[in-house]
């Protein structure tokens, strides 16, 4: 019995609590609403990851991927590549939110509406705010665009020097490898943050706020339904990139990294299957990596969408824009996601916090958050399998005359 026990995973826990949180919430509602500590607490440890992990990962991987130098012609076409793409990812997740409006009805507290005004009326205090004083401030306060930029710079800095910088660029990464275990220590008790927060949700709001959540669920996989098909299906035309094939190989780590809602649990896999697709070693080896910090195309098209529904859930309107300006801000933050389950959260925790929206948003997004999760992170992985390839067409690789030498392997697969 207790061998069965350890084997449910912490996605089917996540959504045993969510439906147990429901029925609490809507048989006992007066006790019910007390339990929502169970959520604060888990937001306050998820809080606590924000500082470190961004400015671990950043530097990291800027000061050991990202040298100019060393990456020539194929790194320079892989970021730009990486820009352009998550940026319509972005627009998808705020069209989509506009389109549909999943937020309405919710009826969450509102921030502090008059500070999100202001911050929408000057764009020089938004530029001169983006920039640190103090990175120990920034991390106290959880400014996450300042950190980002901060994280830039020093990771920069680490690059320039060389091997002089090699203690640093060692100690960051294994802070970013400590978050991640950090991240999965307290996921252990995301289960109970589910069950507090949707049966205090379920408590003070009723089971009509249900609906709501099912339409943010239906919306993002429409959302990125549409981007898979248009958006890449025509990146993916436009280069020339044998789509067949390309499917074939992709599928099983699509499948694993959709099961598992995590990128790094695909990632072998991933790098050998696209080898066989007949990109090049070296192109593999470089932007599929890197794509797991700079092209994730299903996490910034949920930030998006995730950061407007709090808003519309809170009844606060974002003008056009200050979604704008939201939307820079997540294509900077987005970039400190690294291919661990659930780490969007900690970068939509930061960006409503930015914008003075309520982080109690989450808590109700919590609940079907595996449900996205496992979504956005497979979309994540398929981005970045296209980079690799869409980068090899720019230099020149003939990927069906890949298809003739290793015709007989695909078939295996």
């Amino acid at each position: 019995m207790g061998g069965q026990m350890r084997k449910i995973s912490l996605a089917a826990w996540i959504l045993i609590s969510l439906v147990a949180g429901i029925a609490f919430g809507a048989l006992f509602p007066k006790a019910a609403v007390s339990l929502g500590v169970l959520g604060s607490i888990f937001l306050r440890l998820i809080k606590s990851i924000i500082a470190p992990l961004l400015f671990g990962t950043l530097v990291s991987g800027i000061a050991g991927a990202g040298n100019i130098k060393t990456m020539g012609r194929i790194g320079a076409k892989a970021i730009v590549y990486f820009e352009i793409v998550t940026t319509i990812a972005l627009f998808v997740g705020l069209g989509a939110a506009n389109l549909v409006q999943p937020g309405a009805g919710v009826e969450l507290r509102a921030g502090q509406p008059a500070d999100i005004q202001q911050t929408s009326t000057s764009l020089s205090q938004i530029l001169e705010h983006t920039f640190p004083a103090s990175i120990i401030d920034a991390m106290a306060r959880g400014e996450v665009l300042q950190i980002v930029v901060f994280s830039f710079m020093f990771g920069a800095a680490c690059s320039a020097i060389g091997d002089k910088a090699a203690p640093v660029v060692q100690f960051c990464e294994s802070l970013s490898e400590v978050m991640f275990r950090y991240t999965n220590y307290v996921m252990f008790i995301a289960p109970l943050g589910v069950f507090g927060a949707m049966a205090a949700t379920i408590g003070e709001h009723g089971l009509n706020v249900l609906l709501s959540l099912g339409k943010l669920v239906g919306t993002l996989y429409a959302a990125q339904a549409f981007f898979l098909v248009i958006v890449l299906g025509t990146v993916a035309t436009i280069v020339r990139v044998p789509i067949r094939r390309f499917v074939a190989h992709v599928r099983q780590p699509f499948l694993i990294a959709f099961s598992t809602a995590s990128s790094e649990a695909a990632l072998p896999l991933a790098l050998e299957n696209m080898e066989r697709f007949g990109v090049p070693k070296h192109i593999v080896a470089f932007v599929l990596p890197t794509g797991y910090s700079f092209n994730l195309d299903g996490s910034t098209l949920y930030l998006s969408l995730a950061a407007l529904f709090v808003a519309q859930a809170a009844g606060v309107h974002l003008a056009f824009g200050t979604q704008i300006v939201m939307m820079l801000t997540l294509m900077l933050t987005s970039k400190g996601v690294a291919g661990v389950p659930r780490a969007s959260l900690v970068i939509l925790a930061g960006t409503l916090a930015t914008f003075n929206l309520p982080v109690e948003g989450i808590a109700v997004i919590l609940g079907v958050d595996t449900l996205m999760d496992m979504c956005r992170t497979s979309v994540n992985l398929l981005g970045n399998c296209l980079a690799t390839a869409v980068v090899a067409r720019w230099e020149g690789v003939d990927l069906k005359a890949a298809e003739r030498e290793s015709i007989a392997e695909p078939a295996a697969v």
